[in-house]
């Protein structure tokens, strides 16, 4: 596993993926106009294989309500990707950066919400304790690597928008969970970069 992720550090980012992969948008915001932010794309190696950890959102909040995410959010004024990683996993569910090794950078993300998510891969060592932020996460849970690098997991959905639009999006639906939206996108995008999926 480990030799597989870790070109991830090396390489130079020659793109940047968005909510908007299917159908660009023409008012989409402009790159600098974006809100950075970070992601911590977990690894957890389980007896039956690696797992990616995710939690899944309030239904009270703001924006992304009731969606399964990875930790993470807008970083601060000077941090790095990976310290905003790293602060949020630990205020989100309590993991101590102890536990976290880096591995790399994935491909950046957009979204449609205004941020320019940068996923941020590590593994998380045996012996961590979780504990959801009351405020900010509903349920925390582990899902197969291995399933959601499979291409074949990967389905298509598309949802109408309040204008009449129509939004297509990238979902994966593992024990009843349905993973969309960004996060999927970004789930995708790591499975083309390790092991060459169609994206």
């Amino acid at each position: 596993m480990a030799e597989r992720l870790d070109p991830l550090a090396h390489r130079t980012v020659d793109q940047i993926s968005s909510d908007f992969d299917f159908e660009p948008d023409p008012y989409f915001p402009p790159l600098d106009s974006l809100t950075p932010a970070a992601v911590l794309v977990g690894l957890i190696e389980r007896p039956q294989g690696f797992s990616v950890l995710l939690t899944t959102r309030l239904d009270t909040l703001r924006r992304h309500a009731g969606q399964i995410a990875f930790p993470g959010g807008r970083c601060d004024a000077g941090e790095t990707p990976w310290q905003a990683a790293l602060r949020e996993a630990e205020e989100e569910v309590g993991l101590a950066p102890d536990f976290v090794s880096p591995v790399g950078l994935s491909t950046p993300y957009r979204t449609g919400t205004g941020y320019l998510v940068t996923p941020v891969v590590a593994f998380i060592e045996a012996g961590f304790s979780l504990q959801p932020n009351p405020d900010e996460v509903a349920d925390i849970f582990e899902t197969p690597f291995g399933f959601l690098m499979d291409g074949a997991n990967h389905e298509t959905h598309e949802r109408r928008l309040p204008d009449g639009g129509m939004r297509r999006f990238y979902a994966m639906t593992h024990d009843e969970r349905f993973i969309w939206g960004a996060t999927a996108g970004m789930l995708r995008i790591l499975s083309h970069r390790l092991f060459g999926a169609p994206a």
